[in-house]
């Protein structure tokens, strides 16, 4: 077991040495320095060959005692042989339901037991998990089932989402089901869905009584009791599709990025590695499952190490995380900058006490830069002075570079880390991507090596626009990012190429809130960009040509953000609106594309004289 073994691995296997090793001929000095944009991460220790239920049987064999997962909003508690006997029920009872190998199942719950033992049953059977944001719509999650033919939806009751009191999904259901009433699921939005499990988390919130064709999750975990037995060997291979991750797009067409065994669980054992997770470490995990930073920063990283998860709530709840903290002794920590920011704000207020973090040492913070002076407060108020930054994408599984725990302070805040292990990365003329810059030059890093996803789901059209051969046939994902690599192998991200704005670590992607606007009848049309926030980082801002003056017609701020909410998350929803009349007309360039980087000056104009 690669967790057990941690004191024994190397700097260089943790990709703490030089990159001299690494640099090809004709890119790099004597010194091992680099000379051109090219990178390549450690080849120690090896990757791992196995399925991720083949390698957690070996956990389950040496860490079986340990605690697996800790869920404090239900006070409840698995080892990994519990995880182990329940994910073996689930998976058989799942069976029984026609969930098979190869099976595209939806999964819409908040961060609980039910989703970790779901994860490993799925895993098991060789079926593919596809996690759905609990805030999605009832457009949303047809979207979704629909562009991937899934076969069954695993649910909750209720969702509760950040902020805000539980919303109920029967809505959702009734709109999915046309008559929940009769016995035989049938959807005619989603004509492949067979079965609806129904996770009861709502305490008697919700009457399902009459909805005979949603199956309890109890019922399907107690017809084939936990027997203690291993599930009867499958036929599966490393590089089978396990995990479908949605990533953007319209509710039309969204992007289904497609990872494997092979690469979720070499990620995730590699983001062990760099934060020096052992079996004693229990790492607190705010972040949702829903997103790659839970499932496999949270559950691959730890698993792989024996290491302890915990749930502080179903969804991010600050107070809710300090206590976990405090209460569970935590060494590790997780979140994007505006979650640590509410948690440090509740400890100077007082309303929580500053105790009970001593037994904390690292951590990962992604989504967005730390600042530095966030980076400080980390270290002195909740005494995360190994704390990690990480850098990747859904579409490399995702974790591509990542600081260690010994790095310099100054490497934390001014870069991304360097590149884990069996991975290649290069920057690239945005213009020319066979062209290779020199080092220290900005362009779009490109990444390549065994985390890159198989495809996008059924869109052989947007996977080769990212996945690109060079010369030699190597692959390269084209992330659309800007940055540069230092002659030590350190990467800096400078900014965005593509036009994705990130909200307190949560990628929007302004097609769709521009797809959604175009679809109101006062609107000419739109452009959506990301504005400066100081507390997501960037919020959405909406520039909007009516279609009418001096009409009933004409949209107000208030209409153009009740249409999005009632059509899209509430995270898409414009914080600003700006509007102009229909004669006017956004910035082009000569080939007709909107200049959104002048639009963005003008908001932040805008902002700054207090106008809007």
């Amino acid at each position: 077991m690669r967790g057990s073994l941690q004191r024994y691995l190397s700097p260089r296997q943790l990709g703490l040495g030089r990159l001299r090793s690494s640099l090809r001929p004709g890119i790099g000095d004597r010194r091992g320095l680099l000379t051109q944009s090219y990178a390549h991460g450690p080849t120690e220790p090896p990757l791992l060959e196995t399925t991720v239920g083949e390698h957690f049987a070996n956990v389950v064999k040496n860490h079986g005692d340990n605690a697996a997962v800790i869920a404090k909003h239900q006070n409840d508690r698995l080892t990994y042989a519990a995880l182990d006997a329940k994910s073996n029920a689930l998976a058989r009872g799942l069976e029984s339901e026609g969930v098979h190998t190869g099976a595209r199942v939806g999964v819409m719950m908040g961060n609980s037991i039910e989703y970790a033992v779901t994860t490993y049953a799925l895993f098991k059977l060789g079926a593919i998990l596809v996690p759905l944001n609990p805030s999605f719509n009832a457009t949303q999650v047809v979207a979704a089932l629909s562009h991937l033919n899934a076969s069954h939806l695993i649910i909750s009751a209720e969702s509760n989402l950040p902020r805000k009191g539980p919303r109920s999904n029967i809505p959702l259901l009734q709109h999915l089901v046309q008559d929940p009433s009769r016995v035989e699921l049938e959807s005619e939005l989603v004509p492949t869905l067979q079965r609806i499990i129904f996770v009861d988390n709502s305490s008697g919130r919700v009457d399902t009584s009459g909805y005979k064709s949603l199956t309890p999750y109890a019922s399907v975990m107690s017809e084939l009791t936990a027997d203690g037995h291993a599930l009867p060997p499958r036929d599966l291979s490393p590089k089978d599709i396990v995990n479908i991750q949605f990533t953007s797009g319209t509710t039309a067409m969204p992007k289904a990025a497609c990872l494997t065994h092979h690469s979720i669980l070499n990620n995730g054992s590699q983001i062990g590695d760099r934060m020096r997770l052992t079996p004693k470490d229990i790492v607190c995990c705010p972040p949702p499952l829903f997103h790659c930073f839970g499932c496999i920063l949270g559950y691959m990283a730890t698993a792989t190490h024996g290491s302890t998860i915990v749930f502080p709530s179903e969804s991010f709840n600050a107070r809710a995380t300090l206590s976990a903290v405090q209460e569970e002794k935590c060494t590790a920590l997780y979140g994007v900058p505006t979650m640590f920011l509410e948690e440090l704000s509740l400890i100077a207020s007082g309303e929580v006490p500053n105790e009970g973090f001593q037994h904390l040492r690292t951590g990962i913070a992604a989504g967005s830069s730390i600042p530095d002076q966030l980076m400080k407060k980390l270290h002195n108020t909740l005494n995360l002075t190994e704390l990690t930054i990480c850098y990747g994408m859904t579409e490399t599984s995702p974790v591509s570079a990542m600081t260690t725990t010994n790095d310099p302070l100054d490497k934390r805040l001014s870069s991304v880390g360097r590149l884990m292990p069996h991975v290649e990365a290069k920057v690239v003329n945005p213009a020319d991507k066979s062209q290779t810059l020199p080092i220290n030059a900005q362009g779009e890093l490109a990444v390549s090596g065994y985390l890159l996803m198989k495809e996008y789901w059924g869109d052989p059209e947007r996977t080769a626009e990212v996945m690109i051969p060079d010369g030699d046939g190597k692959v390269w994902m084209h992330t659309g990012d800007e940055a540069y690599i230092c002659p030590d192998g350190y990467i800096s991200i400078t900014g965005r190429i593509k036009d994705l704005i990130i909200r307190g670590g949560e990628n929007i992607h302004p097609l769709e809130i521009e797809n959604c606007l175009l679809a109101h009848p006062g609107v000419a049309d739109v452009s959506v960009v990301g504005v400066p926030d100081e507390k997501y980082g960037e919020v959405v801002a909406a520039f909007v040509v009516s279609r009418e003056v001096d009409s009933p017609r004409v949209p107000a701020k208030d209409d153009i953000q009740s249409w999005v909410r009632t059509k899209l998350s509430n995270h898409l929803v414009p914080k600003y609106v700006f509007f102009s009349p229909p004669s006017d007309s956004f910035p082009k360039t000569a080939s007709g594309k909107i200049q959104k980087f002048k639009l963005k000056e003008s908001a932040v104009k805008i902002l700054k004289e207090g106008t809007n």
